[in-house]
């Protein structure tokens, strides 16, 4: 047997081998019509781990045969990049395409690491490839992303790790020497996620760990998962996984569980802005209006983490995450915004009511524009009852008030203002 991993021995060399992602890479979508005219400009791939993102990379580089330099931002300094763009300049020749350099998690350099990539990106010294797994929007410097396209990738779905599973057993050295029988595959499909990566991982995990009569099925694949597990997360795979179990555990209010899967992501190395905005999230759609000084320790945690960086961070997030945690709970306000969607979809874009309307000219004015709308600081209370929704939908409720001492005081608010509406 080969001690080259699976998910290794079977990386697509070329576009036809490669798997998912068709909205990008099929017949006629933009990858492939860059790679095919040769004109290749600057991108981020954006999409969750074991998705293809650096194999597509590599296949790009080889199928334009240019030269191709791959940093790490977990390792890689801004030495590093001058390093790689200088030798990147050096192989530059008249009138031939630059070289490509790829940098995976790209979401972790800092400001200062992606200033010194704009020069060399705009004068067309390298060509960027970036990879990343969370949103650019949020973690790449403004300048660098008006430089780059974003493209999307997606997870697989269940007929594409299929076929990846028929690969690996058809076409392995190793593994089509192999009797192996297939009696269920949707165990298989769902510890891997849509993660081409992890299915390869599970999949040798499952063979290495038969003798003979090698079989998979869902009950096996379970049993050896759960006895190999340190192995099957050696690389941090279960990332995802993890920050679940640390966001239901304060959505459930267990402050230790918390800690516990805090201090587990710590250890991994996680970015502390990643867990800092998965508390600010958790804040306001979990929390609410049950606790509204949540969102504020969450909005502050998240600036001081950007300013600080580990390891002090980790104080600042175990603090957040214990607050948040022992904090009453409510999702009113994720509800509300929700069910108001639904009702937009539903409706479509019903017309503003005339009294509610602004009035800015004449005209507007005597077609009733704003016309005997309340101003609500002119009555007592500074409150006027009137209708705010469109006419088709008045009556309708859409925010309600949940069993929290905050929420309690704003019903009773609620209801002695508007008697039986928000009963």
């Amino acid at each position: 047997m080969s001690i080259t991993p699976l998910a290794e021995r079977l990386r697509p060399k070329t576009l036809d081998e490669y798997i998912g992602q068709s909205h990008l890479v099929g017949s006629g979508k933009i990858i492939r019509m860059m790679i095919e005219s040769g004109k290749l400009s600057s991108f981020i791939l954006w999409g969750p781990p074991g998705v293809g993102k650096t194999t597509l990379a590599n296949i790009i580089a080889n199928a334009l045969s240019r030269p191709f330099h791959t940093l790490s931002a977990v390792n890689s300094g801004v030495k590093d990049v001058r390093e790689v763009i200088e030798k990147a300049r050096s192989q530059r020749f008249f009138n031939h395409p630059s070289p490509i350099l790829f940098i995976d998690e790209i979401h972790r350099f800092s400001k200062s690491q992606q200033d010194s990539l704009l020069g060399a990106v705009e004068e067309g010294v390298v060509t960027l490839i970036g990879a990343t797994t969370e949103n650019p929007s949020f973690e790449i410097i403004s300048p660098l992303l008006s430089r780059c396209q974003v493209y999307v990738l997606k997870s697989l779905e269940e007929n594409d790790l299929n076929t990846l599973l028929i690969r690996a057993i058809e076409t392995d050295f190793d593994y089509k020497k192999l009797d192996i029988n297939i009696v269920e595959t949707e165990a298989l499909f769902r510890y891997s996620g849509g993660d081409a990566r992890k299915l390869l991982n599970i999949l040798e995990i499952v063979i290495t760990s038969q003798e003979s009569n090698i079989t998979i099925s869902n009950a096996i694949v379970t049993e050896k998962l759960q006895e190999n597990i340190a192995r099957y997360d050696k690389s941090g795979e279960q990332h995802y996984d993890i920050v679940s179990a640390f966001i239901k555990s304060i959505r459930g209010s267990d402050p230790n569980a918390s800690v516990y899967w805090l201090a587990r992501m710590v250890e991994g190395g996680e970015d502390p802005k990643f867990i800092a905005r998965r508390l600010l999230i958790l804040a306001s759609e979990d929390i609410g209006l049950a606790n509204p000084n949540a969102l504020l320790l969450a909005t502050s945690c998240f600036q001081a983490v950007s300013m600080v960086g580990w390891p002090e961070s980790r104080i600042i997030l175990s603090e957040t995450a214990i607050y948040l945690a022992t904090s009453p709970k409510s999702n009113s306000a994720y509800k509300a915004i929700s069910d108001a969607q639904a009702v937009v979809i539903e409706t479509g874009d019903l017309p503003v009511p005339l009294h509610l309307r602004n009035a800015p000219t004449k005209l507007m004015k005597e077609m009733d524009y704003g016309k005997n709308y309340k101003y609500a600081h002119s009555y007592e209370g500074n409150f006027a009852a009137e209708e705010f929704l469109p006419t088709k939908l008045s009556g309708k409720k859409l925010y309600s008030p949940q069993e929290n001492a905050k929420e309690t005081d704003i019903e009773r608010r609620l209801q002695k203002l508007w008697g039986e509406k928000y009963k």
